[in-house]
């Protein structure tokens, strides 16, 4: 018998998942999800100027960019872009304090990166896989994938991945084009493992919370996030 799993809390522990999921990953330095990564080089190059720009705030502000790209492919804005934008505000935080804990974690060998990004892509699969379960809207990312794989009639698992491929190559022109590091910052060999993977890793997790879980609402206010 299946349990019931509100939605309303899986918004939440998909926003915690997400947000402990990316410090791990950050931690490890294997190179970033692709999906995080344009944010990432961002935060990198603007605390070089401003040292209280933090990853979180670059996540939010590069989302608010990608939202205002899904209004202009779609030709289209929801309320729910809106609320889109304060989930990524309120993760951005979140993430802010998540580095903190993170970087509080011991160990720098090879085996503690290698723990921290493998535990990291699957921390974030499942939050993702937990926000595509929630009618309240998820972050940017997220919400790019919901709403063009529904507006065109495309497979979700399939169009995350295309999403996933694509934001790898502009992550990896990025940092080529950031000279000032010197080398690839957040785009390394993890970056192009976790874009070929990600996308199956979710769809499994997926199946994981529907085979034992049904996602029901606790509360009434799906219409309000039509």
């Amino acid at each position: 018998m299946k349990r019931t799993f509100y939605t309303e809390v899986a918004y939440a522990a998909g926003l915690i998942a997400l947000a402990l999921g990316t410090a791990l990953m950050e931690r490890a330095d294997f190179g970033m999800s692709m999906v995080v990564a344009p944010a990432y080089l961002i935060y990198l190059k603007i605390s070089e100027y401003l040292t209280w720009f933090s990853f979180g705030m670059a996540e939010y502000c590069f989302q608010a960019f990608l939202i205002i790209v899904l209004a202009i492919v779609l030709r289209r804005f929801r309320r729910k872009y809106l609320f889109s934008f304060l989930t990524a505000f309120i993760y951005g935080n979140i993430l802010d304090i998540m580095m903190k804990a993170v970087a509080l974690v011991p160990g720098q060998g090879i085996f503690s990166r290698a723990l921290c990004y493998s535990s990291g892509l699957v921390v974030c699969a499942i939050g993702v896989a937990l926000l595509f379960r929630t009618y309240i809207p998820p972050e940017a990312y997220e919400l790019f994938v919901k709403e063009i794989s529904s507006g065109y009639g495309f497979n979700i698992n399939k169009t995350k991945t295309v999403y996933d491929c694509t934001s790898c190559i502009v992550a990896i022109a990025m940092s080529f084009l950031f000279i000032g590091f010197g080398c690839f910052e957040g785009v390394k060999l993890g970056t192009v493992l976790c874009a070929l993977i990600n996308g199956w890793i979710i769809g499994q997790c997926g199946k994981w919370l529907e085979k034992h879980f049904d996602f029901i609402d606790a509360l009434g206010f799906r219409e309000s996030f039509t």
